[in-house]
């Protein structure tokens, strides 16, 4: 009988562990994102093989997406800087791993798009190269789904050779819904080939190849700048490397001794587009010390309200962030490159 009393205070006691250890470790299928950091561009970036040495800093700004425990959860709620989110809200139907691949593809596109901005602002030279179609994801129903992965560059389709992703949409358009197509394609640097039926998109009456893609091109100006981000994915970096790049090609000093933060995508031509987490990102900025703030003004079109009503746009909520931490960086609304370096160069006068 003593024998059996001490073998369950054992059981008992490692039960008791098990469920403390899976309450702060096991894994839930959700996940948290959280603030990230605020990295100063010019470690990325390199201009004539050289990095920026004016003083002061241009941050971009990051979010975290950690693994959710029932303990890390809990501690959540309430917390107005951690959303909780399931993987299918986060990753839609990609795993883990494509997920953050195509983080990284939207980083190189932020990387080719800010040289193009910066060089066009500046008046400096540049060519681009056109790649092809990159595939972002391809559709369960699609034919071509054991063929193509996230992170293949499409070159031709039935040889048809194409400069952007819209000529490659309309000529996909114009084929007949029981057409067989042959399209081209990279791996790796390597040339592949793969045939297949046209398969009806989703939502819609149009048929198609069933994959989400967008244009894969490569920016080289003169003189010659190169980005290294590591392990930094998103499209979010845009605008901060594009006012570092500028800055170093142009010979311009925006910083001026000043913490400079922000986030935001960047089109070639220079207009910023919004981004998720700002609320995020605002707290980071704050916590490096950051004086100013570039928050996206993007504009809530009725297309917008229709399909979400409660839609706020991201300088607004990075206000309502910012009010909420009680901090006295300066959060400044941007709908394109000019806006923001206008806006350095006026108050550096004033500084």
């Amino acid at each position: 009988m003593k024998f059996n009393k001490t073998r369950n205070k054992v059981l008992g006691a490692i039960f008791i562990f098990l469920i403390v250890v899976a309450f702060f470790f096991a894994p839930t299928g959700y996940y948290l994102e959280v603030p990230g950091t605020a990295e100063d561009t010019s470690q990325f970036v390199k201009v004539n093989a050289k990095q920026d040495k004016k003083k002061g800093n241009l941050l971009l700004t990051t979010v975290g997406i950690v693994s959710g425990t029932p303990f890390t959860l809990l501690k959540s709620l309430g917390n107005n800087f951690e959303t909780i989110y399931s993987q299918q809200e986060l990753m839609g139907d990609e795993n883990t791993q494509d997920y953050f691949k195509v983080q990284q593809y939207y980083m190189q596109s932020a990387q080719n798009n800010a040289i193009q901005a910066a060089y066009s602002k500046a008046d400096k030279p540049f060519t681009k190269k056109y790649l092809g179609v990159y595939v972002m994801d391809v559709m369960n129903n699609s034919d071509f789904k054991k063929k193509l992965a996230i992170g293949d560059t499409i070159t031709s389709i039935n040889g048809y050779h194409f400069n952007n992703a819209d000529q490659f949409i309309k000529y996909v358009k114009k084929q007949d819904k029981h057409s067989t197509v042959k399209i081209s394609f990279l791996r790796d640097g390597k040339k592949k080939s793969a045939s297949g039926k046209l398969v009806k998109l989703a939502d819609t009456k149009r048929f198609g190849l069933g994959i989400t893609l967008t244009d894969n091109t490569e920016a080289k100006g003169n003189p010659p700048t190169k980005i290294n981000a590591g392990s930094i994915g998103g499209p979010s970096a845009g605008l901060m490397f594009t006012l570092q790049v500028y800055s170093q090609i142009a010979n311009k000093d925006l910083k001026a001794g000043r913490t400079i933060a922000g986030t935001g995508t960047i089109a070639p031509d220079g207009t910023v587009g919004p981004i998720g987490g700002i609320e995020k990102k605002v707290y980071a900025a704050s916590e490096e010390g950051a004086t100013i703030f570039f928050a996206p003004d993007d504009p809530v079109t009725k297309e917008i309200k229709k399909y979400e009503p409660g839609y706020v746009n991201n300088y607004h909520l990075a206000l309502r962030a910012a009010k909420k931490i009680h901090t006295k960086m300066k959060i400044v609304p941007v709908k394109n490159l000019n806006d923001a370096i206008n806006y350095l160069e006026k108050t550096k006068q004033s500084k």
